[in-house]
């Protein structure tokens, strides 16, 4: 664990008498957030917080200012980039205790919430009012934290991601204002869009207080299916088809060979070895059917085997599951290892070749790398099992990032799809957006000029 100065003591005294027992500079609860569940190595701060209003998040962040020291934000820890890490010491601020949900227009098909509730327990509070909010990353992340990471997941392909369902924020700036970005109207052409700009700002602009959320109507009826392929290209073709025939997938999720041995594995499942599609389709009775219907058709034309399909919301439950357990899945097939997730998007015609080029490479390395992938929308992870102090594994695990985001980014795509750039990723930013990067850069000076929040991330120094 790196650790980094201590806190003047003025500004450790004025913020333990603002706060009382929530902060700490326990040396336990700093590590805890000084990294989050991705492979780089632990940045401890100097101290954390735990605020429970947006006024608290305000005095923190001028008592932070008026001494130039750095804020991290902290949800969930469970981003993948290295994005909570206090890579310039400072203070954590752990949003974790702001987590109520505020208010839900139902007659709008929107709500309020602080930043700490997390998607499940949203969904657990909406459960009786017909309504859901479909944004599904996986992990049980916090929303603030989804919000900063314009996070995504499995059902993006039809509801899309925190940026198409994200109407409002409050913001805390790096002076200590704060500001509301937009009004709940569904549209609007009053001023520059902020909500977009905080959206993926990953905490270096300001820190996220309250967000208004798209909602939806629970589906009349859901529907999953799973498929197997004679060869991962019959798989991701038979995505490119049903995308580019308009079948309304809500989700299709594709699994090579050994990411399904491993789910099949950790999770007592007996699918065939195979590369596989997951899929859910939601809509009423009749449109679900439909849409399996065509999908069977189409899946069958590109060499896939049996079509299982269920309506059963156990069996539902339990797909899902499973595919949400990816990563432990993986760690199990080697123990003890270190989890290096990646993932890259590009555009859906190039899928098919993005995806050939990857899998020749993974089969001439050494090392093991289940894929994964949203493909319904051109997104795929990789997930490199590795001793992360052994200088070969290390080496290799970089090699092969790196070829992926460069062939990501020659096929018109994006060297992130959903994870964000934090730490992991800087040094790519240059190539995707080029003389945009400076842009970015006048910006972050803008709204921070002492450069104190989340100091390190997104824009290379």
């Amino acid at each position: 664990m790196t650790s980094h100065p201590k806190l003047a003591p003025t500004l450790y005294d004025d913020i333990k008498a603002l706060l009382g027992d929530r902060v700490s500079t326990a040396e336990a609860v700093r590590e805890q957030h000084g990294h989050d569940e991705g492979w780089l190595p632990t940045e401890a701060p100097a101290a954390v917080c735990f605020p429970e209003n947006a006024e608290e998040v305000a005095e923190i962040v001028k008592l932070c200012a008026a001494s130039g020291t750095p804020v991290v934000p902290f949800g969930t820890g469970t981003s993948l980039e290295g994005h909570v890490q206090a890579v310039e010491g400072g203070v954590s601020i752990d949003m974790m205790a702001m987590n109520r949900v505020l208010e839900v227009n139902a007659e709008d098909l929107d709500c309020r919430v602080e930043p700490g509730v997390t998607r499940k327990q949203l969904n657990e509070h909406l459960r009786d009012s017909g309504l859901f909010f479909p944004i599904d990353p996986g992990a049980d992340a916090s929303l603030g934290g989804m919000t900063a990471t314009r996070a995504s997941g499995t059902n993006a392909v039809r509801y899309g991601t925190m940026r198409e369902n994200v109407l409002s924020l409050n913001v805390v700036l790096a002076d200590g204002r704060l500001i509301r970005t937009a009004r709940r109207a569904r549209k609007s052409s009053a001023g520059y869009d902020l909500t977009r700009l905080f959206v993926g700002s990953e905490g270096t602009l300001g820190i996220i207080t309250e967000i208004t959320l798209r909602l939806y109507g629970i589906p009349e009826a859901i529907s999953a299916a799973v498929v197997s392929f004679d060869t991962i290209e019959g798989a991701v073709d038979a995505v490119i088809a049903t995308i580019q025939m308009g079948i309304p997938v809500a989700r299709i999720e594709l699994l090579d060979e050994v990411q399904l041995d491993a789910i099949n594995r950790y999770s007592g499942l007996d699918y065939k070895v195979a590369p596989t599609l997951f899929l859910e389709f939601h809509g009423t009775e009749a449109s679900v059917a439909e849409q399996a219907e065509r999908f069977g058709e189409i899946a069958h034309e590109f060499g896939g085997g049996d079509f299982q399909w269920t309506a059963h919301q156990e069996d539902r439950n339990k797909l899902w599951q499973a595919r949400h357990d990816a990563v432990y899945a993986d760690k199990a097939l080697r123990p003890g290892c270190s989890f290096w997730a990646t993932d890259v998007c590009v555009p859906i015609s190039k899928l098919a070749a993005c995806i050939a080029e990857t899998k020749a490479d993974l089969a001439e390395s050494f090392l093991i790398a289940p894929l994964v992938g949203h493909v319904g929308d051109g997104n795929f992870h990789l997930a490199f099992l590795l001793d992360p102090d052994d200088p070969k594994e290390r080496a290799e695990a970089e090699r092969l990032n790196e070829r992926l985001v460069m062939r990501a980014l020659a096929m018109g795509g994006t060297s992130t799809g959903e994870h964000g750039i934090g730490l992991g990723k800087m040094k790519y930013l240059q190539a995707e957006h080029g003389e945009a990067v400076a842009v970015m850069r006048q910006l972050k000076q803008a709204l921070d000029p002492q450069n104190i929040m989340n100091p390190g991330k997104i824009i290379p120094a």
